[in-house]
This record gives C-alpha cells, sequence and structure tokens, in this order.
C-alpha cells in the first residue's frame, strides 16, 4: 500500500469490480482507448492486473480517496507485454473515473508510484506513453518530469495499421541523482 496525503494506493478487492466496470464503459474515460470495455471485459482487466501483482510483485494499484471514494481508478507500474524499441521496460499508467478528474489525482498518485518505482524496486527508468491528442495524460506526463524525443515516438503493435489510435508518444522518467 502507499499513501500520499489525499490518496491510498492499494490492492484491489473484489467490491471494486462494479466501479472499475463503469470507469471502463464511460467513453470520455475510453476517448483514447480502442473502446469502452462491456463488465466482462472490465472483469477480465481486473483479473489481468492482479495476476501482473502475482507475477512482478507490482503493478496498477486501486486508487481510494481518503475520505472519500473508495475505489476512483488505478494508478501504477506494469511491465507491457508487447515488442517495441523500448521494451521491456516498466511503465507508469492511470486511469480514473470522469468524476475524479481535474483534482491532481493522477499527478498525485502517479508521483508517489514513481517514487516507489525508483527507491523500492530500484528502477533505472520508468516510460509512458499515449496518443498524441492525450493532452491530459501527456500533462501528467510533464509533471512529473517525464521528457519526450519524437524519435522514441512508435506505432503501437497491438492496434491495426491504419487505426486512428495507433500512434503513440513515449516519455521517459530516469532516478534523479
Amino acid at each position: 500500500m502507499i499513501e500520499t496525503s489525499r490518496l491510498c494506493l492499494r490492492p484491489w478487492e473484489a467490491e471494486d469490480l462494479p466501479a472499475f466496470a463503469a470507469l471502463n464503459a464511460d467513453s470520455r474515460v475510453a476517448e483514447f482507448l480502442p473502446h469502452v470495455l462491456s463488465r466482462v471485459e472490465s472483469d477480465a482487466l481486473a483479473a489481468r492486473i492482479r495476476a501482473h501483482f502475482d507475477r512482478h510483485g507490482f503493478g496498477l494499484w486501486a486508487v481510494e480517496v481518503r475520505g472519500g471514494a473508495r475505489f476512483a481508478g488505478f494508478v501504477g507500474l506494469s511491465v507491457p507485454s508487447f515488442t517495441a524499441h523500448f521494451t521491456p521496460c516498466v511503465e507508469i499508467g492511470w486511469r480514473l473515473a470522469f468524476e475524479h478528474w481535474g483534482r491532481g489525482y493522477a499527478t498525485e498518485a502517479a508521483a508517489a508510484a514513481v517514487q516507489y518505482g525508483f527507491t523500492e524496486l530500484h528502477l533505472r527508468e520508468i516510460v509512458s506513453f499515449t496518443v498524441p491528442a492525450n493532452e491530459r495524460s501527456r500533462r501528467v506526463m510533464n509533471r512529473l518530469g517525464m521528457t519526450r524525443t519524437a524519435a522514441d515516438d512508435f506505432d503501437h503493435p497491438s492496434l491495426a495499421e491504419g487505426h486512428p489510435l495507433r500512434r503513440h508518444v513515449l516519455y521517459r522518467l530516469r532516478p534523479s541523482g
């Protein structure tokens, strides 16, 4: 468990699944994802997230707002399952329910996850990626101190040639000092 002043990044619980399904079914949340998820797809994603923790000892934590929402979304570290010029690597990622946007939760939780990655896991680099149009996520990456080099941008191998979301920008972060 990782705690910040306003948030708790914690293990997933069965009670999180309905809120996770609602978040994944929201077209605003899925704007830069291939599609919204059905309840079955959302539950399968949650199972993959839990399996990642078993395999790697870290993953995408459930985000709880202290004194507020029991489940606001997820933030954490994961090992991408595809191959690209920058893999193998560890990625920082987030997905929050729309009602929790604009409060700084993604940045706050991601900063705590980055610190965990560098201090506890002794990672030498953390990456993040998204489609060029996803300005909200790109602002979080910038706030974390991540940097982008256009030569690192890539076509996501999980999306078909010609898919409008195939092109991705890559941001990198190394520990300071």
